[in-house]
């Protein structure tokens, strides 16, 4: 692990720092700064990795009291060792420094102090690896799914695609 890495669970990250992280990694994340304000006043838990006070890693938890989900673990590729190939999205595909592996940790740690008693985690095909490490399993006959805002028509509660088909 790099001496000179500095963890911190801390409350919030200003909008304009969460942007330039996740421009930086390629993430598609919101970029709009009242919506990241609000998905951080919702985080339970944050933690960030810093190099020489720059942001190079974030891992933040979510919960409501039961369950709990590491809702993102993102670490600058230039950190993550010659086994991260898509250096996309910041996704831990090799985690040679721990760095990922500490900011997750820290995560999971306060979300089971907080008495959750299952904690989740959407793992993008060449996550997969890190999250077993951290001790999560696949879980039979889960699929995961989405649905995107852009698609969604709340008049007749039906994805845009299938509402004009009705």
């Amino acid at each position: 692990m790099y001496s000179d890495v500095e963890f911190e669970t801390v409350d919030s990250l200003e909008p304009g720092e969460l942007i330039a992280f996740y421009e930086k990694q390629h993430h598609e994340m919101t970029r709009v700064p009242d919506k990241l304000m609000r998905m951080m006043a919702r985080t339970f838990c944050v933690v960030t990795a810093r190099r020489n006070r720059e942001l190079i890693g974030l891992a933040r938890g979510v919960t409501d009291g039961v369950t709990g989900h590491l809702a993102e673990c993102k670490l600058d590729p230039a950190f993550q060792g010659p086994g991260c190939v898509t250096h996309t999205d910041g996704r831990i595909e090799h985690d040679e420094t721990g760095i990922a592996g500490e900011m997750a940790r820290r995560v999971i740690t306060a979300l089971l102090t907080e008495g959750v008693e299952r904690i989740d985690v959407l793992a993008y095909g060449t996550e997969v690896d890190f999250c077993e490490e951290l001790g999560f399993k696949t879980q039979r006959g889960v699929v995961a799914m989405e649905l995107r805002a852009e698609s969604y028509d709340p008049a007749s509660g039906l994805a845009r695609s299938e509402a004009h088909t009705v």
